[in-house]
């Protein structure tokens, strides 16, 4: 796991960091060839999701997504974003490139990794789709096990390092 990833990993919600570390480790294990995955996204604040927002609406650019402030699961540190990275160095969001020859695509190798451990992909959405976006798709908490959508999360109170508390 690099630097960056593990640097993006620490800034997610607590509950979920080990378990990312874990999917990123199983990922790296499974893609046998010449990818590696990296977080290119993590806990993103709400200033950053309305300058997010506004690319295609009020500044130019294609929209890059439809969630406003405190509609995107990456506001609570429950959501990643990532790319492969190629024999240590380029980027790629190739989801059909098949590094390591095994017959599947190292994309969806992790796609059901992921998947395995209860994250939703962005891939599955019916409109929008957004490839690189994994979300937690809920959190087990004392009081019962909550669904990571940000109409409920919106509400919850937060903690004094302003993750939402479960």
């Amino acid at each position: 796991m690099d630097k960056v990833t593990l640097q993006r990993i620490e800034k997610l919600h607590p509950l979920v960091r080990e378990e990312v570390k874990q999917i990123i480790k199983d990922c790296d294990e499974a893609l046998t060839g010449r990818a590696k995955v990296r977080i290119t996204q993590g806990l993103r604040s709400f200033e950053e999701q309305e300058k997010l927002y506004a690319i295609g609406r009020i500044t130019s650019g294609k929209k890059v997504t439809n969630a406003k402030a405190g509609q995107s699961i990456h506001n609570y540190g429950l959501s990643v974003d990532i790319c492969l990275i190629i024999d240590g160095k380029a980027a790629s969001w190739d989801t059909v490139k098949d590094w390591d020859n095994d017959q599947v695509a190292d994309w969806y190798e992790c796609v059901k990794i992921f998947a395995k451990y209860g994250w939703n992909w962005g891939g599955n959405w019916k409109t929008f789709k957004d490839l690189p976006h994994f979300e937690k798709k809920s959190v087990s908490a004392q009081k019962g096990t909550i669904t990571t959508s940000w109409r409920t999360l919106i509400k919850m109170k937060r903690d004094k390092d302003d993750y939402v508390v479960f």
